[in-house]
């Protein structure tokens, strides 16, 4: 991991604990729950939104009225917009999407949740999701939460990411290993 990553990482880190510990001692974390996502959403839609975050160009009071703003619109808790106005104040908007994906992480281990990423040739009918999340479920012993996603060039079958395990089903994968032993043969 590179030097600024992992600075970025550790500043996510603190805050996101931070919060989650306050969220926690006030038995806040559905709405902290509920924050995370609309703001993970908004992030993710929105590239002006990122490329104002992470400008060092725009000023602190600029992207604190850009962040009010959007909390205001999106209705977060009173904890999550202190918490955004005091990054803004300090100069570390520009660590939101770690500090998103660490909260969803704490969250997640709260709750006793995995997230698997699934890639599938095609969308999966909601059947096909419920006996995956079972079958997942029955593997790791803790409730699985989808993040499913399409890629049309797997031709068939999946790949699921679960931790630190990946599983390929993929007529791509088994394609490109038959493709490796012919040329290996010849």
């Amino acid at each position: 991991m590179s030097e600024p990553a992992s600075i970025s990482l550790g500043i996510a880190s603190r805050y996101a604990s931070a919060l989650f510990d306050l969220a926690k001692e006030g038995g806040a974390l559905k709405a902290l729950e509920a924050d995370t996502a609309a703001l993970s959403e908004t992030l993710a839609s929105s590239g002006d939104l990122r490329g104002v975050l992470a400008s060092p160009v725009i000023s602190r009071d600029e992207q604190g009225k850009v962040i009010a703003a959007i909390g205001a619109k999106l209705g977060l808790s009173t904890l999550f917009a202190n918490t955004l106005a005091l990054m803004s104040e300090k100069r570390r908007l520009f660590v939101l999407p770690q500090l998103l994906a660490q909260l969803a992480d704490l969250i997640a281990a709260e709750k006793g949740e995995v997230t698997a990423e699934v890639t599938a040739a095609r969308a999966l009918t909601a059947a096909q999701s419920k006996k995956l999340a079972e079958t997942l479920k029955a593997r790791v012993g803790k409730t699985v939460k989808l993040k499913t996603t399409v890629d049309e060039s797997l031709i068939g079958g999946l790949v699921v990411k679960l931790g630190s395990t990946m599983i390929d089903t993929s007529v791509k994968a088994k394609l490109a290993a038959l493709q490796n032993a012919m040329k290996e043969v010849g």
